[in-house]
């Protein structure tokens, strides 16, 4: 697991890079990994679309586990 998830502000945003490092290192491929934590997404959010949580979600990733980046997203507006 990357040290950057204890310095991630937002629960939801933590929840599901935690649960996408998760599931990947259990074994689960990537598309199913990334549906969990879009579901995982939408029942912090429920009035989020599921464009809207696919889109914060491939964001999540990409960022903190794709590109490793420590920094920052924009993400949604909750804390």
């Amino acid at each position: 697991m990357g040290s950057d998830v204890s310095r991630i502000a937002r629960r939801c945003e933590r929840a599901v890079v935690t649960a996408y490092r998760e599931l990947r290192h259990c074994g689960n491929d990537d598309p199913a990994a990334f549906r969990a934590c879009t579901t995982l997404y939408r029942i912090h959010h429920p009035e989020a679309s599921l464009n809207e949580a696919r889109r914060l979600v491939a964001e999540w990733i990409d960022h903190h586990v794709v590109r490793q980046d420590s920094g920052p997203t924009d993400g949604c507006a909750c804390d």
